[in-house]
């Protein structure tokens, strides 16, 4: 008679709980910023986990050392709030270290804020959508306008533009239940809608995409994820791009005397830009085993040590030019383009549809948007820009105003996305003389 082997679950967290991971929140040790440190285990995807922590509460991470070849893993990061101020908040600096800590690596639990992930198909009271298609103007209101007009309402979504094509997460759910759509009829209605809207009128080849996702995955993850998957990293850059903002920077060497590959970045630096990095990398098989970043503001300068999984290194150019192009679309995603619009107000249905249908109406694409909704409130943003690649005039900003206002009755802030002088490139290549990074200084500085 044959018997299945037993397993003991709290095996699993064994060498956690014998070998704890040490994480401390130091405001004493430098003027300008926090330095948060990490000593823990090693384990395939920590530093993007931790490094998903900081950037989920919104920290800016000015510097960061990192050493995990080896079974242990050591990280520094010098972190400030999106005021450039050291990090003060009590629960802030209990988050980090729950997170971080014995608590956050045996539960589970604290990997990120709720808002940043993608549930399972009926995850709380709402559906989680993705959509995956070639972008065009006002695609986001027809998409919007779907949803209205079968009874869906938007509680949160998260969209992404880049190389002509558009990413979504969407949590919706029934007007009338407010609960998550179980109806199966009703869910394949409403993906044979969407993938009418995302199919067209163009047959250029690129795939369009509709699913109601299963399981848990960071929401910037997944669009990183959905991009990549469409091959937006393929293709050139437009003049219009090159004219607005500077080509990122991307070397790869061979150290050979520990053979390891390493990435170099120089580029604008931004919010979440070192976790744009690392989670493509993650995804792409990559290991990081050192790294150093640096932030010279404006600019950043980050230098990674890596491997790919399976042991292996970039032994061709073609493999080289990949890990190029996908790391100038990661980081090229989430640039903020165009007009930025801020919108607060009390939440109601078809609140997205009646907001992007003013923006189609005139004429404007959406590069980027959020929404979110926190209690009875919808808070929203857009980047917005003119298809033609032309800045957006006064006449169509007051339209939009005017038009929001009169069919919604809320105040929007309207600001422009701040756009890179023709000597940004200039800047950023002195800087970068004055900043790179070597291997054992690196390893000085981990040790000291």
């Amino acid at each position: 008679m044959s018997s299945l082997a037993y397993f003991d679950p709290e095996y699993e967290t064994l060498s956690i709980r014998i070998n704890p991971p040490q994480v401390s929140v130091d405001n004493s040790s430098c003027q300008k910023c926090t330095l948060v440190k990490v000593d823990s285990m090693n384990k395939p995807g920590i530093l993007l986990e931790v490094v998903q922590i900081l950037t989920d509460l919104d920290l800016l991470i000015t510097k960061a050392y990192i050493s995990s070849d080896g079974g242990w893993f050591m990280d520094v990061f010098h972190v400030t709030d999106q005021n450039g101020q050291k990090i003060t908040d009590p629960k802030t600096i209990e988050h980090i270290e729950k997170a971080l800590g014995p608590q956050g690596y045996m539960s589970g639990e604290l990997k990120s804020w709720p808002v940043d992930r993608v549930g399972v198909k009926s995850m709380g009271d709402y559906n989680a959508i993705e959509l995956i298609g070639r972008d065009r103007t006002g695609l986001l209101s027809e998409i919007s306008a779907v949803l209205a007009n079968l009874d869906i309402n938007v509680i949160a979504a998260e969209v992404w533009t880049h190389n002509h094509r558009i990413a979504c997460v969407l949590y919706v759910n029934d007007v009338s239940t407010n609960r998550a759509v179980d109806d199966a009829s009703r869910l394949s209605h409403l993906e044979e809608q969407l993938n009418n809207i995302l199919r067209g009128c163009c047959n250029d080849g690129i795939a369009i995409h509709t699913s109601f996702t299963v399981g848990s995955t960071h929401i910037d993850r997944r669009l990183h994820q959905l991009l990549f998957l469409d091959r937006d990293y393929e293709g050139g850059w437009s003049e219009d791009e090159n004219g607005q903002w500077m080509r990122p920077e991307v070397k790869i060497e061979r150290c050979a005397e520990k053979d390891y590959y390493v990435v170099n970045v120089k580029c604008k630096d931004r919010s979440k830009l070192m976790f744009d990095i690392v989670c493509t990398l993650t995804d792409m098989g990559y290991v990081v085993f050192h790294a150093s970043i640096s932030s010279s503001s404006p600019y950043a300068l980050q230098e990674y040590y890596m491997r790919h999984r399976n042991g292996c290194t970039l032994e061709t150019e073609a493999e080289k030019e990949k890990v190029r192009r996908c790391l100038e679309a990661a980081i090229r995603r989430r640039i903020s383009e165009g007009l930025s619009l801020e919108l607060c107000t009390k939440d109601r249905v078809g609140l997205l549809s009646e907001v992007t249908r003013v923006l189609r109406e005139n004429g404007l694409s959406v590069a980027r948007a959020g929404v979110s909704t926190v209690g009875k409130d919808a808070m929203n943003f857009f980047y917005v820009k003119d298809p033609s690649g032309r800045a957006v005039d006064a006449k169509t900003i007051e339209e939009i105003r005017r038009g929001i206002r009169e069919t919604m009755r809320i105040n929007i802030n309207v600001r422009k996305a701040p756009s890179p002088t023709i000597n940004d490139n200039k800047a950023m290549n002195e800087g970068g003389a004055k900043n790179s990074f070597f291997f054992w200084s690196l390893l000085e500085k981990l040790r000291g």
